[in-house]
């Protein structure tokens, strides 16, 4: 089985570069059509639901927030706004040098290390395994893949290679 570095910081690498040039067609899709970039930043699929700008930021918070668990690190904390698509893109590129930073050798038993995670109002304590496996991939592919629904949704040009880099 691949180390728990090999299955999160690269793969999350590579989808969060995928993000980044989601975001740059989003950007030219909208000055082509003269669409207010705020109404694909607010765009949801449902009244309840989370908004572009929104899926996008948790896509980041998971990426950066399981790694930093599981290796034991301080869980960074952005300083930027995410009202724009250059300040999502910002984000993008936070969270990719964040992960750029951490090494293999950090997650060394981080499977078996016991994690207490906040959920909800509640907190639950886990296996690295089980929070990574559980919980961290899946929020992250949920939450990227939805910021693409959206962006399909209202009419940006995309593909499934967009999202899923081959």
């Amino acid at each position: 089985m691949p180390s728990l570095y090999q299955i999160t910081v690269p793969v999350y690498a590579r989808f969060l570069t995928q993000l980044a040039g989601m975001l740059d067609k989003a950007t030219a899709h909208a000055e082509a059509h003269k669409i207010k970039p705020e109404a694909l930043l607010a765009a949801r699929l449902f009244p309840d639901m989370w908004s572009f700008a929104e899926q996008v930021r948790a896509t980041c918070n998971h990426a950066t927030r399981g790694p930093a668990r599981l290796t034991g690190v301080p869980i960074p904390e952005f300083n930027g706004k995410d009202s724009s698509f250059a300040e999502l893109k910002a984000r993008v590129e936070w969270t990719l040098a964040f992960l750029k930073g951490l090494k293999p050798e950090q997650f060394e038993g981080a499977g078996e290390r016991q994690l207490t995670i906040p959920l909800g109002e509640e907190k639950r304590t886990m296996t690295g395994e089980h929070y990574l496996l559980a919980i961290s991939i899946p929020n992250f592919y949920f939450h990227i893949t939805t910021a693409y629904d959206l962006l399909r949704h209202n009419g940006v040009p995309l593909g499934k290679t967009d999202l899923v880099p081959i």
